[in-house]
């Protein structure tokens, strides 16, 4: 028995050589060398346009990440500060019985000086006046209030602070709410 790739064995099935058409298709005909070049070029040329446009982009962007970098360089430092800053606030709040103490006087020139250090950072209050904002203010309670409207800020809890355009902590807030009529 012999194998059926045996270049040396005639099938039965094949066909005669006389009868099989053989179409060989015609090489693609050959560029002129001017041409050949031009098309290298065109191609060298695209390259280097890609190339230029993400050295373009990666500068943009080092750029972009490097102000980022120093726009917000101080939020951790503001983040770990806030606590610091409420409870000095509920020092003042302690020591406001005395208005004309010494003790008051210099801790409110603290707190001013904390304020200006605070602003000259970027860092802004977040407004509790008005409306409760999801993205603003963190709900912590709700207290029946007939005269007004739903989800009205009734008292802080807790100051919110943002740097620039970044959310540092949100306010602590009470919400209102329409009482339920009793049934």
């Amino acid at each position: 028995m012999q194998a059926d790739n045996d270049p040396n064995q005639e099938h039965e099935t094949s066909a005669p050589a006389a009868d099989v058409e053989v179409t060989q298709a015609d090489p693609a005909p050959a560029l002129d060398p001017w041409e050949e070049l031009e098309a290298e070029a065109a191609k060298w040329k695209e390259i280097s346009l890609r190339t230029a446009a993400e050295m373009e982009n990666l500068r943009k962007r080092t750029t972009r990440e490097r102000e980022d970098a120093i726009r917000y360089a101080n939020q951790r430092l503001l983040e770990e500060l806030i606590p610091v800053i409420d409870n000095f606030e509920m020092g003042m709040q302690a020591a406001a019985q005395d208005t004309k103490s010494m003790i008051y006087i210099g801790m409110d020139m603290v707190r001013r000086q904390l304020n200006e250090f605070l602003a000259s950072q970027g860092v802004e209050e977040i407004p509790t006046s008005g409306q409760f904002d999801p993205n603003l203010h963190d709900a912590v309670a709700q207290e029946d209030c007939s005269a007004g409207e739903e989800g009205r800020i009734l008292k802080v809890t807790r100051r919110g602070f943002r740097l620039r355009d970044r959310l540092l902590r949100p306010a602590s807030v009470v919400v209102s709410k329409v009482p339920t009529p009793a049934e």
